[in-house]
């Protein structure tokens, strides 16, 4: 039989229905990008001795600032201080923001890892670990029951202080079988999936001080893409040895108080602080479905780079204002639905009027009424590096669910480099209430000196969200101290 050729009118009709598909195709893609992503459970370990969203509340409620002398156990000071920058093999730093208590300490048992393995760790590993947990716990989830899931893992990363006095030390003595997965980045993400048996995506990024919030933005991604159900997204930070205190001296980058006075007048570079912080990422519609007590919502992030700016550390004011306007179109949101912004401040005489500059582009042209509320959580426990954008995002998360703004500390006399006039800006110098109509949504920057920027829209819950997820069963993760060893015990919450 021969084949007829196809009439003009099949020819239409598959095209048609062709093009209708491919229009379904990226209508399902652009929902899908579009898709709310909720925080169902935190866990954070700051300055000051911060071990939960409410310590961290109470800290910025108190309006102090966490930072201090170097601990003992760190290194001497005598050793390593001058009160100039440029003597050699020293800092002109003596304080910064650290953790209360051993960092050291950690119960390897709980975790089925053996002594000799856990002293080739790197403190920062055993902290995600221990974060992890408390994480899940906190948004009701049993670890085991992730055992086996497409449970992604994202990690933001960057201090290598435990390889310099270990792998890297010269001393050949220290190196064993664990030395590489002990202090190397990758394993700091590999071994949070090892440990509770995820089977998602898991990666180590290191962005400079953007790692945690572009961690952020790659675990919504991954669970819009369907890549993952549930998503952890981190950042660590531990300050181990003066070496990078006497590089940042050298680079002229950190203040010699140790305090974060962004936007004044006096700023002359950040105060060094360390920490952790975890949250747990599910899709809106699924943790709605399962009864999740959610936190706070992601609306929309972005990521992108400085490209050839005017250095390689320099921050782009043009590309930041980029990275804020397309997290807001991802939201589908306009400038003014903004009522605060967790910038990056780390209280430098050039970054801080640049950001501020970038946000006046976009917010220059909302009412004088209706100010944008600037803020940062530097000012209390310091700039955390790499786990910045995640200490950023958890105060963000917390001015959200209680609609209120804590002051900003160390803002005596506002920089002359910054014009205060010309934008509707507010800087709050003690807490007040939030103001405005319509659901409470909030920015958060977070921007590397490798010249990748991050930004994230977060929104508050939903009100007809459920309250509380269920507590039948539920453990929580209490600390305590046994002969100075951390012991995990796993008790019945009390609400």
């Amino acid at each position: 039989m021969t084949n007829l050729p196809e009439k003009p009118t099949d020819t239409l009709k598959k095209t048609f229905i062709a093009l209708k598909r491919a229009q379904a195709r990226v209508e399902a893609l652009e929902a899908r990008r579009a898709e709310p992503v909720a925080i169902v459970g935190i866990g954070c370990r700051l300055p000051g001795g911060v071990d939960s969203p409410d310590a961290l509340w109470d800290l910025l409620c108190r309006e102090t600032d966490t930072a201090r002398a170097v601990p003992a156990d760190r290194w001497s000071e005598d050793s390593f201080y001058s009160g100039s920058a440029d003597a050699t093999g020293r800092t002109h730093a003596a304080r910064a923001h650290f953790l209360d208590g051993d960092v050291y300490a950690f119960d390897a048992p709980f975790f089925g890892v053996s002594v000799k393995e856990a002293l080739a760790m790197d403190p920062q590993q055993r902290l995600l670990l221990e974060l992890g947990w408390e994480a899940l716990e906190d948004a009701g989830i049993d670890p085991a029951s992730l055992r086996g899931t497409p449970t992604g893992v994202f990690v933001g990363i960057s201090s290598d202080d435990y390889a310099q006095a270990h792998r890297h030390s010269g001393r050949l003595e220290l190196i064993d079988g664990y030395s590489l997965t002990g202090t190397c980045l990758a394993p700091a993400a590999g071994r949070m999936s090892y440990t509770f048996g995820f089977e998602g995506p898991s990666m180590a990024i290191d962005t400079a001080c953007s790692s945690s919030l572009v961690a952020v933005h790659l675990a919504c991604q991954s669970l819009r893409d369907g890549e993952t159900d549930v998503a952890l997204a981190a950042g660590v930070n531990l300050i181990l040895s003066p070496v990078f205190h006497i590089a940042s001296s050298k680079l002229g980058t950190i203040s010699a108080d140790g305090l974060c006075k962004t936007f004044d007048a006096s700023a002359d570079g950040y105060g060094r602080g360390e920490g952790c912080g975890v949250v747990v990422l599910k899709r809106l519609a699924d943790a709605e479905a399962d009864g999740d007590r959610i936190l706070a919502v992601i609306r929309g992030s972005s990521v992108n780079q400085d490209g050839k700016s005017n250095g390689l550390t320099a921050p782009n004011g043009l590309a930041q204002e980029r990275v804020i306007r397309e997290a807001l179109d991802r939201a589908g949101l306009a400038p003014e639905d903004i009522g605060y912004i967790e910038v990056h401040g780390t209280g430098t005489s050039l970054g801080d009027p640049i950001e501020v500059e970038a946000i006046g582009r976009i917010h220059g042209g909302r009412p004088a009424d209706r100010p944008v509320v600037l803020g940062t959580v530097k000012s209390n426990i310091g700039h955390l590096e790499a786990a910045a954008g995640i200490a950023g995002l958890i105060r963000a998360v917390e001015i959200l669910r209680r609609g209120e703004i804590p002051a900003h500390l160390h803002l005596d006399n506002p920089s002359p480099h910054i014009p205060w006039g010309a934008y509707p800006f507010e800087v709050r110098k003690e807490r007040k209430a939030w103001t405005g109509d319509g659901p409470r949504r909030a920015g958060v920057s977070s921007f590397g000196f490798s010249g990748t920027n991050a930004h994230v829209i977060l929104e508050q819950a939903p009100e007809a969200a459920p309250a509380a997820a269920e507590q039948i069963g539920k453990t929580q993760v209490l600390q305590t101290w046994m002969g100075g060893k951390r012991v995990y015990k796993k008790e019945k919450r009390q609400d």
